[in-house]
């Protein structure tokens, strides 16, 4: 996970929600970004799902597209915060 250093809490969290280092890359690399309460909050939309498919080869991105309806929180200063699956829609 270049450019993060993983909290505590997001290494318990990404653990406990089977989430894995590669997700979060690709998330992190080719996700969409928006600003929300102090945060930066990474996710997929199609756009960046085509971006990251062109990316990474459609095999590596088959591999890990079910785990992409996931999103990262990051503060300030370049951690990772959280980690979650996203169940609806991010609204800013």
């Amino acid at each position: 996970m270049d450019g993060l250093y993983l909290s505590a809490h997001a290494s318990a969290r990404m653990r406990q929600r089977g989430i894995q280092g590669e997700v979060v890359d690709a998330l992190f690399n080719y996700g969409r970004c928006e600003r929300s309460h102090g945060a930066d909050v990474y996710f997929m939309d199609r756009r960046t799902r085509e971006r990251a498919r062109e990316a990474l080869g459609p095999k590596n991105f088959a591999r890990l597209e079910k785990s992409l309806d996931t999103y990262l929180v990051v503060g300030a200063d370049g951690t990772l915060i959280t980690t979650a699956r996203r169940l609806r829609r991010f609204r800013p």
